[in-house]
């Protein structure tokens, strides 16, 4: 017995020194959000007051004194963020996570997005207020890696921390300029189309424009209102796959004009569609000095907010979907393997060598080469075949980066004049740009360097690279572009859809099909009275405005005398159903499961495994569905590997309905009401040591089964399989509302918590809050502020 209780009292002691190490291990490792922190590079004092939700609200006399510690408490909180976004276009994934990332390395090196970044940098003007404030935002960044604790992901993957530079500001704006990447996963791919079965097979492609969907329609009125096997395709999605750190989607944005508002003030709203991670992809901040206030989103390691409002006016992005990349075929000479031809005669290669570091492996070198077009991306990684190089032609990397200017202009801007003269620097990746001011104004401006091909060449094709006869003509001019301001409808929205024509253009791209913009339509024409309430209810909709269009086009062909009672029950309740997906819908649930069979039913015969794969990654396929539910006649519809028969649209969708219908039993029972969508539709936030499978709980967030679906307003999209779950991959970055009327009352929210560490509150405390729909205050006022405020962080320089 007395044995037993030493044993008892040495397990006692044992347990509490393990709690006490993980005790001491959390409070060192955790962001620091009061006390005192010396910094003698201050002119005066700055005040941090962190609110509820672990935002900070900046105070300080001067600007660069407020950046300076903007910096500090960013790393603080993202700083592992920071790191790996830093890293993806200067090739060091490998040095983190091991040979499996070799690939990935090597195509986002080939991009020449570090060449593109040590051009900028070294032309910069370092006296330039923008350089001045970057650095001292670099400052506080690296302050905190000398002085503050060191994330624990830098210790599971044994990397060291090393200071931030402008270089990495650049790279890291790069990384997100390339993210959106549907050029290289489409032009491609429709290129290999053509040349495997030939131009008839491209017509029900959709890849031009439809002229009988809904399009962003131009307007200008600056008057000031009154009142308040491919290669490349195979490639990019092969690198993207292997991290988990955000791309660029799409997004919704829409502002509402004082004449359709019930306080006769403007109504903002923005939700950034972009891949969901862990950490979410914007830091929020409140900066305030006696020159300069916003409140604002920030990307990992960049100063200035890409979104962001004060009491002025308010911003907001989401993607245009232009096209800025150009592929070309280059023909290499037969006799001399380091040139390729030209208008002008054969000329060299130049080559590209850079040092890629492998954890736990051997430092490897990788070259790659490049023409006049730009990167040659052919043999760039092992999966990546073909005998023809493809270089490829990159607004980003071929024109002067003005960007960071640009978002500091817009940072700075009071009026709608200031707001416009600075977008013309955003040269790529393309951006819708919504805006809104006290003043009454609404404004939706495409910003990107748009440029033309000579008539008859097709942007979505692999040109030729040899002739020189489908070189660019001509970079337009910034007034050329698609644009609406103060349009007498009263308002203006962007949903990635198709721009209207300045000039007689239209400007090719990779835009989304009409289903949001045809809501957000349908929805903003319908009232007179719009209130912040109202435009949360709209923010949050999950209904489809052209799914059950789909429905109905199919129903039309199926053979009834096929069916069972049940089926023909399901078809009928299917023809009455609106469009919603809530977690209880089983039409939701039933309607993507015959889509997808009827998808893999009509392309998958013709294409192959290997491009049918890299077609449910494109924009194609969503473009594809609503079409191709009305066509009675397609070339796609006969089954290639059935030689003695030629099916039509009725065999192909009886075929995807018997199909969809069967495994729907199979995985939840006999009774259609059992198959909601809760069930197969399911939100998860990875990060990327998440993916050990030990360390998932701890890092990951989720999963949550979650209501919307891709292509509603509450878009919350995923990749088709035939599993039959959705995982979402990509949604509502954050949703933002701005009402001009009481504007310290704004609201927004964040997908999972404002902190990317996983020992801080704040790390997941907004996540049930997002998938349910609910919002927070962006606080503004000062004294509401230091009442409110959980700690108090003050930074001074003595």
């Amino acid at each position: 017995m007395v044995k037993f209780k030493k044993i008892a009292v040495y397990v006692l002691l044992l347990l509490g020194v393990l709690i006490l190490i993980g005790y001491l291990t959390i409070w060192h490792l955790k962001p620091e959000y009061e006390g005192k922190i010396v910094d003698a590079a201050l002119e005066k004092e700055v005040s941090v007051y962190y609110d509820t939700y672990g935002i900070p609200h900046i105070y300080g006399e001067t600007e660069e004194d407020a950046y300076r510690a903007l910096g500090y408490v960013h790393a603080q909180d993202r700083l592992w963020q920071m790191e790996l976004l830093r890293r993806i276009a200067s090739g060091g994934l490998s040095e983190v996570f091991g040979k499996d990332l070799i690939s990935t390395d090597k195509f986002f090196l080939s991009l020449d997005i570090e060449e593109a970044t040590k051009r900028t940098v070294a032309s910069l003007d370092t006296d330039s207020p923008v350089v001045k404030l970057s650095n001292a935002y670099l400052e506080g960044v690296n302050k905190f890696i000398k002085e503050g604790p060191t994330p624990i992901e830098f210790y599971l993957t044994g990397i060291k921390k090393q200071n931030f530079s402008l270089e990495d500001m650049y790279n890291t704006m790069g990384y997100m300029a390339f993210s959106f990447a549907m050029a290289h996963k489409t032009d491609p791919l429709i290129t290999n189309i053509k040349d495997k079965l030939g131009e008839a097979y491209l017509v029900d492609l959709e890849i031009n424009v439809d002229t009988s969907t809904v399009w962003l329609k131009n307007y200008e009125s600056l008057k000031a209102k009154k009142g308040i096997k491919n290669s490349v395709s195979a490639s990019v999605t092969n690198a993207l796959k292997n991290i988990n750190l955000p791309l660029f989607e799409g997004s919704n944005g829409w502002v509402i004009s004082p004449e359709k508002t019930k306080s006769g003030a403007v109504l903002f709203a923005n939700d950034p569609h972009i891949g969901f991670a862990q950490p979410a992809v914007w830091y929020e901040a409140h900066l305030s000095t006696p020159t300069y206030e916003k409140y604002g989103y920030h990307l990992g390691g960049i100063p200035f907010p890409l979104l962001g409002h004060n009491r002025n006016l308010a911003y907001g992005l989401t993607m245009f979907e232009n096209d800025d990349v150009d592929f070309y075929y280059e023909k290499t000479n037969p006799a001399d393997s380091t040139k390729y031809k030209t208008p002008e005669g054969w000329k060299s290669y130049s080559y590209i060598t850079k040092k890629i570091k492998v954890k736990d492996g051997q430092e490897i070198n990788f070259t790659y080469k490049k023409t006049r077009h730009g990167p040659v991306l052919t043999g760039i990684a092992k999966q990546i075949m073909g005998e023809k190089p493809i270089s490829m032609s990159w607004t980003y990397t071929l024109y002067e980066n003005k960007a960071l200017d640009a978002f500091y202009s817009i940072s700075k801007a009071n009026t709608i004049v200031e707001f416009k003269s600075a977008l013309p620097n955003i040269h790529a990746p393309g951006l819708n740009v919504m805006y809104g001011d006290v003043e009454g104004n609404v404004a939706w401006f495409a910003s990107a360097k748009l440029h033309t091909l000579p008539n008859g060449t097709h942007s979505k094709m692999v040109l030729n690279g040899a002739e020189g006869k489908e070189e660019r003509v001509e970079y337009l001019d910034f007034s050329e572009n698609p644009k609406a301001i103060n349009p007498p409808w009263n308002y203006v929205y962007s949903a990635n859809n198709q721009p209207d024509s300045v000039n007689g253009r239209l400007y090719p791209g990779y835009y989304l099909p009409e289903n949001r913009a045809k809501r957000i339509t349908q929805l903003l024409g319908l009232k007179n009275d719009w209130d912040k309430k109202s435009v949360r209810n709209m923010m949050l909709d999950v209904t489809s405005a052209v799914n059950p269009g789909v429905v109905v086009g199919l129903s039309k062909v199926v053979n009834v005398k096929l069916l069972n009672k049940s089926q023909i029950e399901v078809l009928d309740v299917l023809k009455e159903w609106n469009g919603e997906y809530t977690l209880n819908s089983y039409e939701a649930t039933i309607y993507h499961r015959w889509i997808y069979c009827f998808i893999e039913e009509t392309f998958s015969d013709e294409l192959g495994e290997e491009l049918y794969s890299q077609f449910l990654a494109t924009h194609l396929l969503k473009r594809v569905i609503a079409p191709m539910a009305e066509k009675s006649e397609s070339v796609w519809w006969d089954n290639s590997s059935t030689a003695q028969k030629k099916e039509t649209k009725q065999d192909v969708v009886y075929a995807a309905f018997n199909k969809a219908w069967k495994s729907l039993e199979k995985d939840f029972g006999k009774n259609y009401k059992d198959w909601t969508w809760n069930k197969v539709h399911t939100l998860e936030h990875e990060h990327p040591i998440g993916k050990v499978k030990a360390l998932r709980s701890f890092f990951n967030v989720g999963p949550f089964p979650v209501n919307g679906t891709r292509e509603v307003i509450n878009n919350l999209g995923f990749l088709y399989n035939d599993t039959g779950r959705y995982k979402v991959t990509s949604g509502p970055s954050t949703r933002r509302i701005v009402d001009f009327s009481d504007v310290e009352n704004s609201i927004s929210i964040l997908p999972t918590g404002q902190s990317g560490n996983p020992f801080s509150p704040h790390y997941q405390d907004q996540a049930k809050m997002f998938v349910n729909g609910q919002f927070r205050k962006m606080l503004l006022n000062t004294k509401e502020i230091q009442e409110t405020s959980k700690s108090l962080l003050i930074f001074s320089p003595k």
